[in-house]
């Protein structure tokens, strides 16, 4: 009979036992955090596993993911703090509350309806938790988190605001933002050219070249969120890409006998193109 959800509580907590494994009776909530974020981007990985016809990748994956919450609950039981039930009971309520489209009388016609209903309903909580001491406290930026990778955290922040109208008018008003940053990215560039190409660029010109080429990123991610792109993933997809593109640049130079670091530009060209054909 296949194993249950209780099954794998009951084995994570035989595994935590004086009975159990060393290993696991030994993690905290501070040594299981890297794992928990392991495996978190795993998954993150696996999705587009999954979009080529690889389900299982991300089965799996999502498997390891849960194993860490179960595991996290486990610790936090040990501590009387919480049990995986107040964790599960707890995203329950939330999910009600949070739907009342679904679960009360509540009208919500379209998903931006939903995601500011959402949002407000959220701070709702907050005011009540306490947690809304000062203007500062109110931001709706404030549930994104700074810890996020940048990308990640570019695309939530601007995702945020745009639920309460702070967004472009259309993609094409992005494009001139891309623009626009682009320039003011070469002209900083520019400005600084000769400190640039001595490498000895000051804090001061350090600073304003990073600054702008942080902007350009930044617009490139709202480029992609008004096309419902995750960029995040996007940007993965193509460190992949790059991956097996230049993995076909090696194995090709070491079949024919030759050091990668004597190949000319022009070498490897030819075969990052015969690599990009043959995809």
């Amino acid at each position: 009979m296949p194993a249950t959800f209780d099954d794998l509580v009951k084995l994570m907590a035989r595994l935590r036992s004086p009975g159990g494994c060393p290993w696991d009776r030994e993690q905290t909530y501070a040594t299981l955090a890297p794992m928990l974020l392991e495996e978190a981007y795993e998954a993150f990985e696996a999705v587009e596993d999954a979009r080529e016809g690889r389900p299982l990748e991300l089965r799996d994956e999502l498997g390891d993911l849960l194993f860490q919450i179960v595991f996290y609950s486990q610790v936090a039981s040990e501590r009387a703090e919480f049990t995986i039930h107040d964790v599960t009971e707890a995203i329950h309520s939330k999910m009600v509350r949070r739907h009342p489209h679904v679960f009360a009388d509540t009208v919500a016609d379209d998903s931006a309806e939903v995601l500011r209903n959402w949002e407000a309903i959220k701070a709702e909580e907050k005011r009540a938790a306490g947690k809304m001491d000062g203007q500062n406290d109110a931001s709706i930026l404030n549930g994104v988190s700074t810890k996020a990778p940048a990308l990640m955290e570019a695309h939530q922040l601007s995702t945020k605001a745009a639920r309460v109208g702070f967004d472009w008018k259309s993609i094409d008003d992005i494009f001139d933002k891309l623009h626009e940053e682009i320039e003011e990215l070469r002209v900083a560039i520019r400005d600084h050219a000769e400190s640039l190409a001595a490498e000895d660029l000051r804090e001061a010109e350090h600073a304003r070249v990073r600054e702008e080429v942080g902007d350009v990123i930044f617009a490139v991610t709202n480029i992609a969120r008004h096309l419902k792109i995750e960029p995040e993933a996007a940007l993965k997809l193509t460190n992949r890409k790059f991956r097996k593109r230049f993995g076909y640049i090696e194995e090709k130079m070491s079949a024919s006998g030759l050091r990668l670091d004597a190949a000319t530009l022009e070498e490897m060209e030819a075969l990052w193109q015969e690599a990009k054909a043959s995809e």
